[in-house]
Formats: structure tokens, C-alpha cells, sequence
């Protein structure tokens, strides 16, 4: 960073080393500390939104551009014209904390401040016990962490006109990310007022941050989409490419060539190198999911196919309601007019119910009874009632406490349309020590065995209608327990889904057993 202006120049001054020269009127050179890079870099620090997430591939130098952004606020006030807008000048009044989730995780920020800033503001310095630059404007920049949404209250009441989340989808929910929002605040008129993160496109939080920043579609270029909703500051993206650091390219040319090698497989190489967000690195299912193959459109189902539901139980965390026909092995027509076939024991979501508010890990609260007749209506709806069997529900709702359960609950009567219909009934999902991961492992196998590589299927398989959206935004991207243990789905990810669908899967052989006659709902 560097107050010269003039024409900026990148010029390799010795071999692998690229810098920005500054070439002043008059020709003299002034070499830049920091200079953003065109692309990404420069996007990011003129964004003019609230709320600017700067994600992408491995390599771009988004930590770099994060702290600059602070930093080019910082400073007096030297306009020459003062008609201008003001952007320094704020000493003390510009305050910034920048949070990841541990103090482990600071040290690389740490490390970079302590690179560049001394270099560039001379009489800075940095408080260890606060973990806070300060500079002889008075300007403050703390390097904070909080991991849970409850940490928002060490720090309620602060004023923090720049707020910034290093590597945001390592926060499992947003939370804490939303209640520190409230920070982002000052009393100083024309002060900048700025929420700013960085990420790759991986991690336990992928699916929410993925949702917040409408990341679905592969990036046309450096600038995401503005989101504009009723009431809350405008928001967006700026993708960053690898390609863009000339710097790190310039001086390693072989960066790309040793993020190939890591990559433990192709969709990890796809988040790393492309900055995809249709997969998540290390996740669970990323290297056995493949949505043209796994994503059906609707069919009509075989009267002779077994149709029953699944149910992972939730209140202040979402439910999750799945309905399943499980074939038979008889051919199906589909809705192109050609035949398919299908192999016995397969399994098609056909729909779904997911009990959540809009935003990942938070339920509706809903009673027990309020649940059943939404699944009545929408059996009916569907034409699906009197032809669903009673399936597989998380054991949780057998537990009785006061003389009733929340299985028992469900099973009354309820009023639907002014008449009186039976309630649902379950049966108990196997939930005994060490089933959850033998239920992942055979949902990895069941999706494996779904792909059509060239010779005809010989095992069921799982698809999932279109239409069941909740499922096509959360299965696919379910992390590991990366730091626990890696056969396991991370417990505090948006993993309801993933729990009623593991609980269908482990049931899929009973069920089968059961006969692939249509019943009554029960």
C-alpha cells in the first residue's frame, strides 16, 4: 500500500520476485509495499456493498487483500480536495476486529500483519495481550475468535465499523457470524461501515454460506451476485482465481502442479483449483455423487412398488420428512417416454418435508400433532394417502417422558379438512452404538451402486427426485469429521437429512422383506 499515485507497473525485478512500481509524473518510481492485483483483489477492496464475501479458488491472496481492506482506511486525512468523500482521517473512531473460529487459527493472519505492517505505517505497533494493531493515528484493528453463537456476548456493545470472518464455512451455522452483525456499527458520521469474509468453497458451514451468497451456479467472472432483501444491507460475492495471483504464480510455478497432487480426489481438485461450490472437499459422498446420474425427473410409480416414509425428529433444530418408493425390479416409464430399468431393492425419493425457518440449522418448532396432519395434507395433496407404509423414525420419539412419547403423539387422531384422519405411525430406526457410521458407509455404497458405468447395475441403489431440493442441497456436501473422527459426518453440520435418509438405508433389506405391496397409511 502506498499513497504515490500514478501509473502502477508489474515488473519481475529479479528472477521469481514480481513487484508494483508506481511511475510518478516526471517518471520517478515508487515501489509499492502492497498493491492490489487487477481482478479479484481490486473488486474486493472497492466493493461498495455492506457485505462482501471474497471466496474462490486456493491461492488468489484473499487473507492478503482482507487485511488491506482495513488498512486502506487507516491514516490522516490528506485529500487535497476536500469535496471529496472522506475515507481516512477517522483515527480512533476506525476500529476493526477480524475473527476466526480458535487463536490457533490466527497465526497465519498474525503472521501477515506482522509482515506488512511495520513495513508500511511506521510507529505501529502491536499489543499482544489484546491482539490489536495499533496505529499513531489511533486506528485499531483487534484479531479475535469465537467459535459459538453464545461467544456474540464477549463482545456485545462493542462499535466495529469493519467486521471480518477469515475462512467463514469453517463456522458450522451462522449464528455468531449474524449476531456480530449488530457490531458493525459507529456513531461517527460518514464513517464506513463494512462486514467483510473470505472462504474456499469447503468446509462444515458450506451449505449455509453457499445459500447466503447464492454461490449455486458456477462463477461468470470476478463479481457475484447483489443480493437485495426487504430490510437487510445488500450483499454479495467476489470469486477469486488462483490464475490472478501473478505474485505467487511468478515466484512458485508449480503451485498448480502440487494442488493436483494433494488433491485426494477430483472433487477436492474441483474446490481447490476451480473454486467449485457443487462439491465439498473431504465431504462424505463427494467422490460417489454425480447429479446427472443420482437427480431424476418425476415418473408415475409402479403400483407394485413399496411406498413408506422416513423421519429424523426436530424442534429447535430442523426435522425432516422423507418419502421413498422402493422398487421392485420391475421397469419404470419415464417421463422422456422410454423405459427404464431399475434393479430390486432400489430406492427413488419421491418427496420430501424439511421442518426448517429458511436458514440451516434452525427448526419451526412445530408440535408433534402439527407434524402429522402437515403430512396428512400433504399425502393428500399428492395423492399420496392410504398407499404410504409406516417406516423407519428416529428412536428419540419412543423415549416416554410423562406418560406419553412424541411417536405415541403422532399417532392420533387429527383433523384435517374438518374430518378426523389416523395419525402416523413408525417404527424404530436402528440406532445402536456404532450405527451411524455403518449407516454412512451404506449410503456411500448405495450411491456407488447407482452410477452406470458402461456395464448393467447389479445392486440398489438411491436417487432422489428434482423436486426434493433439501436433499440435493444438503447430501451431497456433508463434511467429514475432519478433526475427529473421518468415517463420521460432522454431528454440528445441517445433517438432518443425511439422518433420516441413513436411517431408510439401513432398513432398506427389512423393508424389502416386508413385501412391495401398497398398505394404508397407519
Amino acid at each position: 500500500m502506498s499513497e504515490a499515485t500514478g501509473i502502477i507497473e508489474w515488473r519481475e525485478t529479479e528472477p521469481g520476485k514480481l513487484e508494483a512500481v508506481a511511475v510518478l509524473e516526471g517518471g520517478r518510481e515508487v515501489k509499492a509495499g502492497w498493491c492490489p492485483q487487477p481482478g479479484s483483489q481490486e473488486a474486493f477492496l472497492k466493493c461498495p456493498a455492506f457485505e462482501v464475501l471474497y471466496e474462490g479458488t486456493r491461492g488468489p491472496g484473499k487473507t492478503d487483500c482482507l487485511i488491506m481492506d482495513f488498512a486502506q482506511h487507516t491514516g490522516p486525512d490528506d485529500r487535497v480536495d476536500k469535496s471529496t468523500p472522506q475515507w481516512r482521517g477517522f483515527g480512533p473512531a476506525w476500529r476493526g476486529i477480524l475473527f476466526r473460529q480458535t487463536f490457533p487459527q490466527l497465526a497465519d493472519v498474525i503472521t501477515k500483519t506482522r509482515k506488512w505492517f511495520p513495513m508500511m505505517f511506521p510507529g505501529i505497533r502491536f499489543n499482544e495481550g489484546k491482539n490489536t494493531w495499533i496505529w499513531p493515528t489511533g486506528e485499531t484493528l483487534r484479531l479475535s475468535y469465537g467459535l459459538k453463537e453464545s461467544d456474540y456476548w464477549n463482545y456485545h456493545g462493542h462499535e466495529y465499523p469493519w467486521l471480518a470472518f477469515e475462512e467463514l464455512t469453517t463456522w458450522h451455522d451462522p449464528g455468531f457470524f449474524k449476531k456480530m452483525m449488530s457490531c458493525c456499527r459507529s456513531t461517527v458520521q460518514g464513517i464506513p461501515r463494512k462486514l467483510r469474509a473470505t472462504t474456499n468453497p469447503y468446509g462444515p458451514g458450506h451449505n449455509w454460506v453457499k445459500s447466503r451468497y447464492d454461490l449455486h451456479l458456477p462463477p461468470r467472472g470476478v463479481y457475484g451476485k447483489l443480493i437485495e432483501e426487504e430490510g437487510l444491507p445488500e450483499r454479495m460475492s467476489i470469486h477469486g482465481y488462483l490464475d490472478e495471483n501473478r505474485i505467487l504464480l511468478t515466484a512458485d510455478p508449480q503451485y498448480k502442479d502440487r494442488i493436483r497432487a494433494a488433491a485426494r480426489n477430483p472433487a477436492e481438485l474441483a474446490a481447490w483449483l476451480h473454486g467449485s461450490w457443487d462439491i465439498v472437499a473431504g465431504g462424505m459422498f463427494d467422490d460417489v455423487w454425480d447429479a446427472k446420474q443420482h437427480i431424476l425427473f418425476p415418473f408415475p410409480i409402479p403400483k407394485s412398488w413399496r411406498i413408506d416414509r422416513s423421519f429424523d425428529w426436530g424442534s429447535s433444530a430442523p426435522f425432516s420428512v422423507g418419502w421413498w418408493a422402493q422398487s421392485d425390479g420391475s421397469d419404470v416409464r419415464l417421463n422422456n417416454g422410454k423405459v427404464g430399468s431399475t434393479v430390486r431393492g432400489d430406492l427413488i425419493r419421491i418427496a420430501e418435508w424439511y421442518g426448517w425457518n429458511g436458514q440451516p440449522n434452525e427448526g419451526l418448532r412445530m408440535l408433534a400433532s402439527e407434524i402429522t396432519k402437515g403430512i396428512i395434507e400433504r399425502e393428500k395433496r399428492w395423492g399420496l394417502y392410504g398407499s404410504v407404509r409406516p417406516g423407519v423414525a428416529d428412536s428419540s420419539i419412543f423415549a416416554v417422558e410423562n406418560g406419553m412419547s412424541i411417536a405415541a403423539d403422532m399417532a392420533q387422531h387429527v383433523t384435517v379438512d374438518n374430518r378426523s384422519y389416523p395419525g402416523v405411525q413408525w417404527l424404530r430406526a436402528d440406532k445402536r452404538p456404532g450405527s451411524r457410521k455403518t449407516g454412512w458407509e451404506m449410503m456411500r455404497k448405495y450411491f456407488k451402486a447407482a452410477i452406470r458405468n458402461g456395464t448393467p447395475r447389479e445392486n440398489p441403489g438411491i436417487f432422489v427426485f428434482n423436486t426434493c431440493e433439501q436433499f440435493i442441497r444438503t447430501i451431497p456436501s456433508l463434511p467429514r469429521d475432519l478433526d475427529g473422527d473421518p468415517d463420521n459426518v460432522d454431528t454440528d453440520s445441517e445433517d438432518h437429512i443425511g439422518d433420516e435418509v441413513r436411517y431408510r438405508v439401513r432398513a432398506a433389506s427389512t423393508m424389502m422383506r416386508s413385501g412391495t405391496t401398497s398398505g394404508t397409511t397407519s
